[in-house]
């Protein structure tokens, strides 16, 4: 039986749409899976550039809704599959080359649609919490305004091959993309370093987004307001230029405000 903490906030608010003419055996199964979890599973989705310090929030929020007796799947994009986490490999690597931007959303959501299939909805099925570390806002914000590909081709891909699968609510964390951007970088270079000295050898970063100039997370950022302004439903928009625990504190708050979660935490 689900806690009933999370329910009054998003009953008939997850959003789907499938073109008939678009219809093919994968969105079938998807269109079946989604009928099935209307009124259980919640998705909650983290969003903002790296180093805004995501991953930490999702986990202490994880803490807090288990500790509020929930059951949480905590996963990532790209990744959260073992074919999502190769493909996460190419895509963040530096020692990626050459990759077109059409091709880099391409592999985005060719690790989503898996993920999707294998993790989100399998969990949401159970009746579970899933919080995930980024999902298609990334997308649209990475590769449709920093790429420049834009938001249409984003969505449109998400439709079809996600079945346009909403989250019922998404954590932005916003803060200076300097100090954000800097602390990224020192944390994948200390970790790259931590496995080349292991290995002898050249192990994988995840560096190549962070090797972006100053103007490119300038557009991301750009895109993160916008997706904001245009669902401010679903967006909630928390600055997380402060101490970790601080944040955390700014997290809670709004969540218990937008999904009723406050008699249930402790």
């Amino acid at each position: 039986m689900q806690p009933p903490g999370l329910v009054k906030r998003f009953n008939g608010n997850r959003r789907f749409d499938f073109n008939s003419r678009e219809s093919t055996a994968v969105q079938g199964r998807i269109r079946a899976a989604i009928i099935s979890i209307m009124r259980r599973g919640k998705f909650i989705t983290f969003e903002g550039l790296d180093g805004t310090g995501k991953s930490t929030q999702m986990r202490k929020l994880a803490r807090a809704l288990r500790a509020a007796g929930y059951k949480v799947v905590e996963t990532r994009e790209p990744g959260g599959t073992a074919t999502g986490e190769k493909i996460r490999r190419v895509l963040l690597d530096s020692a990626t080359q050459g990759l077109s931007p059409q091709a880099e959303m391409a592999l985005m959501f060719a690790a989503r649609a898996q993920h999707i299939a294998e993790v989100i909805l399998p969990a949401l099925e159970r009746g579970e919490i899933v919080l995930c570390d980024r999902f298609t806002d990334s997308t649209e914000a990475y590769q449709g305004y920093g790429r420049r590909l834009g938001s249409q081709a984003v969505l449109s891909l998400h439709k079809l091959l996600g079945g346009n699968l909403q989250p019922d609510l998404t954590v932005l964390l916003d803060s200076d993309p300097r100090m954000s951007l800097g602390r990224a970088r020192r944390r994948n270079q200390q970790a790259s370093r931590t496995k080349q000295t292991s290995l002898k050898k050249h192990a994988g970063d995840e560096n190549r987004f962070e090797q972006e100039n100053r103007a490119f997370f300038a557009r991301v950022r750009e895109g993160y307001d916008a997706i904001a302004v245009r669902e401010p439903h679903r967006v909630i928009k928390v600055d997380a230029s402060g101490t970790p625990r601080s944040t955390h504190r700014r997290i809670m708050k709004a969540i218990a405000t937008a999904v009723n979660l406050s008699s249930h935490t402790r």
